[in-house]
């Protein structure tokens, strides 16, 4: 499908000429009848302990899940939260959950107290999932909220709350087997929330995103065919947290096209490409700070990786050097980015086999528009011309659960301001530069902060950078750069300065200095928290 320019510079991907999903009487329905169609095929690996799970099995308790929160008082619409790292539990809960019409509202395991209280307070669950890792959290947040009147635990316990149940013992009850098949209820698609997700949470206390069971079933009906090989013969491996967005998402859009989803609970070197060599994996899902690990980590030279054929990359920008770095070392054919946001359900751009050029996050889905404008003035702009990326279609959320406000400046007249500045060329293919709030003002030059990132990270002596600006007097901001060393190396301050200078324009050159770090603060989706950067600049002396 080949994008087109309407009137007034809005751009358009076509339109959606599948509509199996957006059909169906509810999302829960719709999983429910995949998973039983898939039958005896394996559709979720553990790459940790090696268990490999049917979509036969994942539909029996899935439905023996849903009649247990039945039991347990959860109504259409009512929340159930989800507070645990990759598992199969979590894709249990996470189904069940929408089977019976809930919302389900998916918790970052990394929240501190006071975190997990204010995500707790956005969505009010009536029933909150927790594993081993987040019990004692979520109980203790449980305690303190009324609206909370059970957890499952996966596994653990905690004194800080009474109505704790154990999950498998639940399962494993006799009153929950051999129920007759379960029927989702019919949903009022438009207007049912599915999701509640934590937007990023890189300027402050995250928000609740509220997608909706039409927002999943329009984004499920346009996803693109990375390849040409059927989904359901392809082999994928993630190590994004289900909880967040990107992870959430990829897991229900996998689920519903039967492919066989090898996860980790969390990022390990060894065992990330251990999986891949032994489950010889096809596609996997990744973030730019796993690329970076891929093209620059010693220890991948000793794995196969022959496997690969696809990497789908995604919530944050990826660096060319980066993609040829890793094409040259292990010889991916396809390296394929996308753009979206958690307020977009997934990606609203996405690169294929005939639109990839080195540095684009690709061409728009079917049935999605786009426009660019100047930030300042609103005025539509043309191709070629940067400005504030906006977006309209199925997949705009909701809005943001209880803020008004930051609902209507984000969606206006139905179009989503990303806050990303960026740009489409004459072919319609997209670039991101980068976040309005993260460009660096230097003496009226605008710095985009991930370009000088993506030229450090060229450097073989630098494992990973983030750029801020330093505020100053005379010239408003200064380019800095923390800067993680690669083991064993020699590299002053100097080094990195001279680096830069040799290799970008005069603003952004290293003005603001080099500060050495041990690691770069992230989200879960690797995105750099520059807010904990510029904290630490106040505070020198902190060390991160």
């Amino acid at each position: 499908m080949t994008s087109t320019l309407l009137p007034g510079n809005i751009v358009y991907g076509g339109p959606v000429t599948e509509r199996e999903a957006q059909d169906y009487r509810s999302l829960g329905q719709y999983v429910l009848d995949k998973y039983k169609s898939f039958g005896d095929q394996t559709v979720l690996v553990d790459a940790v302990n090696g268990v490999e799970y049917s979509a036969s099995f994942m539909h029996k308790s899935i439905v023996r899940l849903a009649y247990i929160l039945q039991k347990l008082g959860v109504k259409q619409n009512d929340v159930v939260g989800l507070s645990s790292e990759n598992s199969v539990n979590f894709a249990l809960a996470m189904f069940a959950g929408f089977a019976v019409g809930a919302t389900v509202a998916p918790l970052n395991v990394t929240y501190s107290d006071r975190e997990v209280d204010h995500a707790i307070n956005l969505s009010k669950p009536k029933i909150i999932f927790a594993s081993k890792i987040t019990i004692d959290r979520v109980a203790k947040a449980a305690g303190k909220n009324k609206f909370v009147k059970g957890i499952i635990s996966f596994g653990g316990s905690s004194k800080k709350f009474k109505n704790i149940y154990d999950f498998n013992e639940l399962m494993d009850n006799d009153k929950f087997t051999n129920q007759p098949e379960f029927t989702s209820p019919a949903a009022n698609k438009d207007n049912d929330v599915s999701l509640i997700v934590c937007s990023s949470g890189t300027t402050g206390l995250p928000k609740g995103v509220q997608l909706t069971q039409m927002n999943l079933l329009a984004t499920l009906d346009s996803q693109i065919q990375p390849t040409i090989i059927p989904m359901e013969e392809v082999t994928l491996l993630t190590v994004i947290p289900w909880f967040h967005a990107f992870g959430c998402l990829t897991l229900i859009t996998t689920a519903c096209r039967g492919a066989r989803l090898v996860y980790l609970p969390k990022f390990e070197e060894n065992l990330f490409l251990s999986a891949i060599e032994k489950y010889r994996v096809m596609m996997a899902f990744m973030v730019p700070p796993l690329m970076v690990f891929l093209a620059k980590h010693p220890i991948v030279d000793k794995y196969d990786l022959s496997s690969l054929m696809v990497l789908l990359c995604g919530a944050a920008p990826l660096s060319r050097e980066t993609e040829d770095q890793i094409k040259e070392r292990i010889g991916v054919p396809f390296i394929r980015q996308g753009y979206g946001l958690s307020e977009s359900t997934l990606s609203v751009l996405v690169q294929n086999d005939e639109f990839c050029k080195p540095g684009s996050v690709g061409v728009l889905k079917v049935g999605i528009y786009a426009k660019v404008i100047d930030p300042d003035t609103g005025k539509l702009l043309g191709a070629n011309e940067r400005g504030e990326l906006c977006f309209k279609g199925d997949g705009i959320m909701k809005g943001y659960i209880g803020d008004t406000k930051s609902t209507q400046t984000a969606i206006k007249d139905g179009w989503l301001h990303t806050g990303d500045i960026g740009y489409y060329d004459d072919e319609f293919e997209f670039f991101i530069v980068d976040r309005i709030k993260e460009l660096i003002k230097y003496k009226g030059f605008q710095v985009p902060p991930a370009e000088i990132e993506a030229l450090l990270l060229t450097n073989d002596k630098i494992k990973d950078a983030a750029v801020i600006g330093k505020p100053d007097e005379a010239a408003g901001e200064l380019p800095l750069a923390f800067v993680v060393k690669q083991a064993n190396v020699q590299l002053t301050e100097s080094d990195v300065i001279q680096f830069v200078n040799d290799n970008a324009s005069p603003a952004k050159r290293l003005r603001g200095g080099v500060i050495f770090v041990d690691e770069i603060p992230k989200n879960p989706s690797g995105k750099i928290l520059r807010r904990v950067l510029r904290e630490m600049l106040k505070k020198p002396k902190s060390k991160l």
